[in-house]
C-alpha cells in the first residue's frame, strides 16, 4: 500500500473499471495475433480531469479507446466559448473512428470529464491492421454505423424544426438503410474467411469482397460530407487526360454492371483532351449517375454515354433503357433528399452530382427521351472557371 495519500487517491480513481484492450467489446472475438499487433501499436495516455484529448480541427491521426474514466465529445459553439456535449463515453468504448477511414480534421472535440486513461492507435498501424483482420473490420464498420444511428436518435430533434426534422430522419433512415446491406456481406465473408479448410483462393476472393464493402461505405461517408461541405475545392482540379480518366472509371463500373446484367456502351470514343477535373469527385458523378439508373432496371438493361465537344467544353450524356423520369419528380429532382421509386438510399445522389459539375464551372440537366429512358447530361469547361 502506498503511504503517499495523493498518490493512492490517483491509484484509485483508476481503479475498478478499467478495461483491457481485450476486454474491449470492438476487439472481442479477434484473435490471439490480432490482439498482440493492437497492444505493440496502442499508446496508453493519462489526461486529467477538464483536458482537451483533441480538439475540433486537430488533423484525424487514429482512434482512441477509454481505458478508464470518462470522455466528452464535444462541439464548440460558434463566436463564443460555450460547448454542445453530444456523447459521453465509457470504459471500453471507442472515439475519433472516423480518422481510421479517412484522413480529415477532427469534426469535434474531445474532453476527459474526470481522470482518464485511453489507448491510443495511430490511424497508418490501425489501417494496415484492418487490412489483414476482416472480423475486426466489420466490427469497426458496424461500430460507426451504431454510432451514426445513435447520433441521429440523441441530438438531431434537439437542433432542426419540424419540418427539417422529418427530412433528416429519412435521410438518416436512408444511411442506415444502405449501410446494412455492405456491414451483412461483411460479416458473411468474415466468417467465410476464418472457417477451417478455406482455400487461399477463397479466402482472397472473400477479403476483396471485404475490401470492396468497406470502400463503398466510405463512398456513402464521402456523399454525406460532400453534400455538408460549403467550400469549392478548386486545389483538386487539376489538368487531366479525360479520355484516360474515363477508361479507367469504366474499367471499375463494368464488374458490378455485369453482375446486374447492364451492359454500358460507348456511342462514341471519349475525347483526347486535357481539362481541368477533380477526377476523384467527377467519377462520383458517373458512378451516381449509373448506379441510380441501375436501380430501375432490374431485369438488366443497356446504359450508353455519348460525348460532344467544342471549344470550350465537353459535354457528357448518360442515356439509360430504363422507365425514366417520373413527372412528378421532375422539378425537384437535384434538389437534396428527392427521391421516387427508391425503397433506399439517402436522396442526395443527384445533388452531389450538381454541386461536383458547378464546382468544375460546368452545368447539369436531365430529360426524358421518347421511346427510351432517362437522359442525363453535364457539361466540363475546357478552362478552369475565373
Amino acid at each position: 500500500m502506498h503511504n503517499n495519500p495523493a498518490l493512492r487517491g490517483l491509484i484509485m480513481s483508476y481503479s475498478g473499471a478499467m478495461v483491457e484492450l481485450e476486454g474491449v467489446p470492438l476487439f472481442r472475438g479477434s484473435g490471439k495475433k490480432e490482439l498482440q499487433d493492437l497492444k505493440e501499436i496502442s499508446v496508453e495516455k493519462r489526461f486529467s480531469a477538464g483536458a482537451e484529448i483533441f480538439r475540433e480541427g486537430d488533423p484525424g491521426n487514429g482512434l482512441y479507446v477509454i481505458k478508464d474514466g470518462s470522455v466528452e465529445i464535444v462541439h464548440l459553439v460558434e463566436g463564443s466559448d460555450a460547448r454542445h456535449v453530444f456523447s459521453q463515453l465509457g470504459p471500453g468504448e471507442i472515439f475519433g473512428e472516423m480518422a481510421v477511414i479517412e484522413l480529415r480534421p477532427r469534426s469535434a472535440t474531445a474532453v476527459a470529464a474526470k481522470d482518464t486513461i485511453v489507448y491510443f492507435l495511430p490511424r497508418e498501424e490501425m489501417r494496415m491492421l484492418l487490412q489483414h483482420a476482416p472480423t475486426l473490420s466489420f466490427k469497426m464498420l458496424e461500430a460507426i454505423s451504431h454510432r451514426l444511428r445513435d447520433f441521429n436518435q440523441r441530438h438531431l430533434r434537439q437542433v432542426v424544426d419540424a419540418e427539417r426534422l422529418a427530412l433528416i430522419g429519412r435521410f438518416a433512415q436512408g444511411i442506415v438503410h444502405d449501410l446494412k446491406n455492405p456491414l451483412s456481406i461483411i460479416g458473411l465473408s468474415s466468417e467465410l474467411f476464418g472457417m477451417p479448410g478455406v482455400s487461399e483462393e477463397v479466402r482472397a476472393k472473400t477479403q476483396e469482397r471485404i475490401r470492396r464493402q468497406i470502400a463503398r461505405i466510405n463512398e456513402m461517408i464521402g456523399d454525406i460530407l460532400i453534400f455538408t461541405e460549403n467550400r469549392k475545392r478548386e486545389n483538386d482540379i487539376i489538368q487531366s487526360d479525360f479520355r484516360k480518366f474515363i477508361f479507367a472509371m469504366l474499367n471499375d463500373l463494368r464488374p458490378d454492371l455485369e453482375i446486374k446484367a447492364i451492359e454500358i456502351q460507348l456511342e462514341n470514343d471519349p475525347p483526347p483532351v486535357s481539362a481541368p477535373l477533380d477526377t476523384r469527385r467527377l467519377g462520383r458523378v458517373f458512378h451516381n449517375l449509373i448506379n441510380n439508373a441501375t436501380d430501375f432496371m432490374l431485369d438488366g438493361g443497356k446504359i450508353f454515354l455519348r460525348f460532344k465537344q467544342d471549344e470550350k467544353e465537353i459535354v457528357v450524356e448518360i442515356e439509360d433503357t430504363g422507365p425514366g423520369i417520373a413527372p412528378e419528380i421532375v422539378d425537384k429532382l437535384f434538389q437534396p433528399f428527392a427521391t421516387h421509386g427508391k425503397s433506399h438510399g439517402t436522396g442526395l445522389g443527384l445533388s452531389i452530382c450538381k454541386k461536383i459539375i458547378e464546382d468544375h464551372g460546368g452545368k447539369i440537366w436531365a430529360q426524358n427521351k421518347a421511346g427510351h429512358g432517362a437522359v442525363f447530361c453535364f457539361s466540363l469547361p475546357l478552362k478552369p472557371s475565373c
